[in-house]
């Protein structure tokens, strides 16, 4: 008899418990998908890069895209140190998706150069990759340069005196030209400037020989006749310049853009990140927000969260290897 209260003690416990369980997993779930649903919650912050700048540019066309869907207001704030600050911020932040990060390269790139304190593989959720910003290959218009191949040829007969303009050591226009002199195996030195802004007057007024700037900052001047384009440095031609060749086509394998994407904390939900990226493509899908990025010369990307990852992955490896082999520095 006492075998058997005690069974029956046993097995009704055991059903209390399940049920106890079963009502959690239930309750559980429950919440996920509330909280999938409501996002997001109160105003969303866009943290970027600074004023002015590419990221900055696509965070505010972004913000007001976001604002009318998610009922909330999506404000962008801007930090300087050329994605540092605003990564560190982001890394920290709670994984909500109430504090996002739209940055250009600089932000894995600047963690080549000194130590940081997040890592850009590990320490975010890739959202999306959002757009490129072509780069060109100017030279002032007195310059013999008219192809790729003249300016090879013209670097190899005169090792060390051509030089090339650039904004800060490790940004996007300095890289590229090392990507450059390495590939094209070419010794061209690098005349550092403050701002992408005072290298491209540099060439302007024949101050230096060339340079790789963004298409943003030296269109103006290509169309007034002050620079000379002479390729693009995507890998494929770009309809927005269906007239210039690319470096690729005379340095096989090179390519180098001004990527613009959004990461979110580590660890937040992927119902967040979903969320997300839908809303991204519609927005980049429109024909009015297409026009004011291929405007400046930048082209829509809006790849998925896998292919933003990859992206970090190679450039981390390719621009790594490419710093450490050419000595390059920071300051």
């Amino acid at each position: 008899m006492i075998f058997r209260r005690t069974k029956s003690k046993s097995m009704l416990l055991y059903v209390i418990a399940a049920r106890l369980v079963a009502g959690v997993m239930v309750l559980g779930a429950g919440t996920s998908a509330v909280s999938g649903q409501s996002y997001p919650q109160r105003s969303v912050r866009l943290v970027t890069q600074e004023t002015g700048g590419g990221p900055d540019f696509a965070a505010r066309l972004i913000a007001q895209g976001l604002t009318g869907p998610f009922g909330q207001p999506v404000i962008v704030e801007n930090r300087g140190g050329g994605g540092s600050i605003s990564g560190d911020i982001v890394s920290k932040a709670a994984p909500d998706g109430h504090t996002l990060l739209v940055t250009g390269g600089s932000f894995w790139v600047a963690t080549l150069f000194r130590k940081a304190s997040y890592d850009p593989v590990k320490g975010f959720t890739p959202v999306s990759m959002l757009v490129n910003s072509l780069i060109l290959l100017v030279v002032p218009p007195s310059s013999p340069v008219k192809t790729v191949k003249d300016l090879i040829e013209l670097a190899k007969a005169n090792p060390g005196q051509l030089n090339y303009g650039a904004g800060t050591p490790g940004s996007i226009t300095h890289l590229s030209a090392e990507l450059f002199k390495s590939m094209a195996g070419v010794n061209i030195v690098h005349v550092p400037y403050k701002g992408s802004g005072p290298a491209v007057i540099g060439v302007i007024g024949g101050q230096v020989d060339m340079m790789l700037a963004t298409s943003a900052s030296v269109a103006p001047h290509v169309k007034s006749g002050k620079v000379r384009a002479v390729a693009i440095t995507s890998a494929r031609p770009s309809v927005l310049y269906p007239d210039l060749p690319t470096v690729a086509a005379t340095v096989p394998g090179y390519d180098s853009g001004g990527a613009t994407a959004m990461f979110a904390p580590p660890r937040t939900p992927t119902s967040i990140t979903d969320r997300l990226h839908r809303e991204l493509v519609r927005l980049l899908e429109q024909p009015d927000v297409k026009e004011k990025f291929q405007s400046i010369g930048v082209e829509i990307v809006a790849g998925t969260p896998e292919h933003l990852a990859s992206v970090v992955k190679t450039e981390m490896a390719r621009l790594g290897k490419l710093v450490k082999e050419a000595g390059l520095r920071s300051d």
